[in-house]
């Protein structure tokens, strides 16, 4: 990775600045997550200025790059070479960063599918809260090695350290991919998704909206792969629900709009309601939340639902204790405008019986890389 960068120098000099005067700093790329997350009015450390593919070597399927690159000269550079980022990081805005899309660890439709951004992240470079500037696991799988920090960065909210460089691992585009569509009663589009998924077939990502009272909603799911396996595929799962193709161009808005929650069933959320998201095991069936809006939508086999319900605590409190009930958990994900933004977004390490040891890790990796709270924003818990 890159030598020392005026810019690198600055960076650590604001770092040294926050440890020595106590203070926090919040990392920011270009903004379009700031929502997400718990709200803080530190001063900002933008990594905007930090931008540039270092590196991208095609036949070896890695590229990497300064964390305020933007994400769309990422996605730009892998088309051209027929190359993509196949968990479909959400960008939630034109000035989307690379680093801003690792520190969130949000992934689109094809998460079910390849796994998450976690499992794609190689190798980092980081300035940790002391300054130090540190360099963690490699441009290829097998360099891992011991307790990988690179794979920690994903989702970390920039509350661990500061993300200067990744090196991502990518993959060529499916040779061939095709959506198909269909209504269909919730219950059935879990059951069948289900079974699907236990097969031997190119099933690459779903979607279900519809009404959480029951009947008909809409399913779309897409197959990706190699040609003849698509090929062989559509005729042993469309006509089971009766299920039409897509054109190829409206398939490709839809998926895109679902990874960037343009979707009809995203839109108008109240200003007293919040989009809360579950993560659900892969079993579970509909589940009915009284207090929630009509329209529900499922994806990744029905493992992450979109529900709009009151933004209250009382309501929150319920949603996590339904979700817990199942296996799962529960995080407020956007707030409506007259939601109090101090209300906790995400279901805490503690509460789940699960997570609860990953408390002391969580505390003790963080005072290891930031013993004087410079990262310490509180945007996640």
């Amino acid at each position: 990775m890159s030598h020392s960068h005026p810019q690198i120098n600055a960076f650590r000099e604001q770092i040294l600045n926050a440890a020595k005067n106590r203070t926090s700093l919040s990392i920011e790329g270009g903004g379009t997550k700031s929502w997400y997350g718990n709200p803080n009015n530190f001063t900002k450390l933008e990594t905007r200025a930090y931008s540039g593919i270092l590196e991208y070597q095609p036949e070896e399927l890695v590229i990497t790059a300064c964390a305020g690159t933007p994400l769309k000269e990422i996605e730009a550079a892998l088309t051209e070479k027929n190359q993509t980022l196949p968990f479909e990081p959400p960008h939630f805005g034109e000035n989307a960063t690379f680093g801003g899309a690792i520190a969130a660890g949000l992934a689109g439709p094809g998460r079910i599918t390849v796994g998450n951004f976690r499992d794609f992240v190689l190798g980092a470079r980081i300035i940790d809260g002391k300054g130090q500037d540190l360099s963690f696991g490699g441009k290829v799988m097998k360099n891992v090695a011991g307790y990988d920090v690179s794979r920690l960065l994903p989702g970390s909210l920039g509350t661990l350290a500061l993300l200067l460089e990744a090196s991502v691992k990518v993959l060529p585009k499916p040779a061939a991919t095709v959506t198909l569509r269909c209504q269909i009663p919730q219950d059935k589009a879990l059951k069948i998704l289900n079974e699907w998924a236990g097969q031997p077939l190119p099933l690459s990502a779903s979607c279900w909206i519809g009404s959480a009272k029951g009947g008909d909603g809409e399913l779309t799911f897409r197959l990706a792969g190699a040609a003849a396996a698509v090929k062989a595929a559509i005729p042993l799962m469309g006509p089971l629900v009766n299920a039409i193709e897509l054109n190829h161009e409206v398939a490709e808005h839809f998926w895109n709009d679902l990874r960037e929650q343009k979707v009809s069933a995203f839109a108008n959320l109240g200003g007293d309601q919040t989009l809360y998201r579950l993560a659900l095991p892969a079993a579970c069936g509909p589940i009915t939340i009284a207090s929630a809006a009509d329209e529900i939508i499922l994806e990744w086999h029905g493992q992450q639902r979109w529900i709009k319900a009151p933004g209250d605590e009382a309501s929150f409190k319920a949603i996590k204790a339904l979700a817990s009930s199942h296996g799962g958990h529960a995080a407020r994900f956007r707030q409506g405008a007259n939601v109090d933004p101090s209300h906790q977004r995400f279901t805490l390490l503690s509460e789940q019986a699960h997570s609860k040891a990953l408390e002391a890790v969580q505390d003790r990796l963080r005072s290891a890389f930031d013993p004087a709270g410079v990262f310490a924003t509180k945007r996640l818990p």
